[in-house]
């Protein structure tokens, strides 16, 4: 009697879940395998489906209402802007999904690793007079954090207002003792998503993968370098750690503390007094950008459907830097079309990522990326994990979000979309040096014919590229 309960339990349990499928829109082989998961797995089935199944776009995890008042400070309007034809698609779309429109006012410094960016950085937040916003995925002990530290207590003390956002998972190792001195010294201090029980499962899966600092609306940082040490050491099994970010002087910066702040509010559910604000402009008209924010509760997934224009309106070549590339269906139709169509496609990673599992997942597409025609190059030297994606000479992305379904899914994420041909050339010359320093994967037959054991394993690990 009491089995015939729990299976009739277990059973309307499922089909609410297959009505809230069908209601949401999910794609019917998305829906096929939930529902196979559901129904042969027994209770599993149904944790696994409420911890990474549900459509965040559908069942928001803030309210929009909340969204759109910590947003009032980003501007509702700019200035017209001359952009070139072939850049008006990919910055009318970026505009229509995230509501930051391009700005020309910029003054652009593109930093390589971890020495370079921090003492930009520290040179920076050196001279801030209002306020220092901080905002990282991984904030780890250690040096950085020290020196982040040193320099708070000494801007707090020149009555600058700091504040500093973590995530609750990414910054899982920063201990106690540090948030404890942080708030000591007068430091404003808030978690984004705290692992906690009782919201588990709605909040586990959806991180806050951002890495932002802005200091008085003038300056501001991002990329993919995080609070590290590993990025002045290195690592013990992958050495030295290669990233890269983005300095930015001008209007953008406004958009860019605009992300801090929503994502402040929905942190702390404290707002920030912005009446001080004033837009920082460059005295000439510099490099053309935009901020491009993505996350879970926004209507659209605003980076990868930039991804996926710039990839698809490519002419000449689209260069690829990122150590997750882990494509659901559009970002592969897209990569392979425009290699088909006789672009130049490159993808340049390490020739191994930070987890095993992920490295396999990443290898079980190479075969997909060899026959269509797309390059693969191998970097040996260290880690590569920038987050970079480059465009016949036209555009530049730069940012948090890697290629894979968590990046463009289910993270909250910002990148840098820059129209500046000098800045692209820049940064094309350094790839096509990396490249001629790394192992090029071209060979699809040779490649084909790898062991049948290895073809497993990778078939295994693809199994789960939807939550890696």
């Amino acid at each position: 009697m009491v089995v015939t309960i729990l299976i009739t339990v277990y059973m309307v349990i499922g089909l609410v879940i297959v009505v809230s499928l069908l209601l949401n829109g999910v794609r019917p082989s998305k829906t096929l395998a939930w529902l196979l998961a559901i129904f042969t797995i027994p209770v599993g089935g149904v944790l696994l489906y409420l911890l990474l199944g549900r459509n965040r776009r559908k069942s928001k995890l803030f309210s929009q209402n909340n969204h759109a008042e910590a947003r009032k400070h980003l501007q509702e309007g700019t200035d017209k802007v001359n952009i070139s034809e072939y850049n008006r698609k990919i910055s009318k779309l970026i505009y229509r999904t995230s509501k930051c429109p391009v700005t020309d006012h910029n003054e652009l410094t593109l930093l390589k690793d971890g020495k370079n960016t921090f003492e930009s950085i520290f040179e920076t937040l050196e001279s801030a007079k209002e306020h220092i916003h901080l905002q990282y995925y991984i904030y780890e002990d250690g040096i950085l954090a020290e020196k982040l530290l040193e320099i708070f207590e000494r801007k707090v003390a020149e009555n600058v207002t700091v504040r500093v956002l973590y995530d609750g998972i990414g910054s899982y190792s920063l201990s106690k003792q540090y948030l404890n001195r942080l708030r000591k010294c007068k430091v404003e201090v808030a978690q984004f998503l705290p692992f906690r029980f009782g919201k588990f499962l709605s909040s586990l899966n959806y991180r806050n993968h951002r890495k932002i600092i802005v200091i008085d609306n003038k300056v501001g940082f991002t990329g993919g370098i995080n609070i590290s040490d590993k990025y002045l050491k290195g690592d013990p099994q992958l050495g030295k750690w290669h990233d890269t970010h983005l300095r930015i002087e001008g209007e953008a910066v406004d958009y860019l503390n605009g992300l801090f702040i929503s994502d402040w509010y929905l942190a702390s559910n404290k707002k920030v007094d912005t009446s001080s604000y004033t837009i920082h402009k460059t005295k000439k008209k510099g490099s053309s950008m935009q901020i491009v924010p993505s996350g879970p509760d926004d209507d659209f997934a605003a980076i990868e459907q930039a991804y996926f224009s710039i990839m698809n309106n490519a002419e000449n070549y689209v260069y690829i830097i990122n150590p997750y590339v882990i494509p659901n269906h559009a970002i592969l139709q897209s990569m392979q079309t425009a290699a088909l169509s006789g672009v130049d496609v490159r993808l340049l990673m390490s020739s191994t990522t930070d987890m095993k599992l992920v490295d396999w997942c990443v290898r079980s597409y190479f075969e997909s990326y060899l026959k269509s025609g797309i390059k693969v190059y191998l970097h040996p030297d260290g880690f590569l994990h920038s987050k970079v994606m480059l465009c016949d000479d036209k555009i530049a992305s730069i940012g948090t979000a890697n290629l894979d379904n968590r990046s463009l899914q289910q993270n909250y994420e910002a990148n840098a979309i820059v129209y500046d041909a000098a800045l692209c050339q820049q940064m094309k010359d350094d790839f096509l040096k990396d490249c001629s320093k790394s192992i090029m994967l071209d060979d699809y037959q040779a490649f084909r014919n790898r062991p049948w054991i290895n073809k497993l394993i990778e078939g295994m690990a693809k199994l789960l590229s939807p939550i890696l």
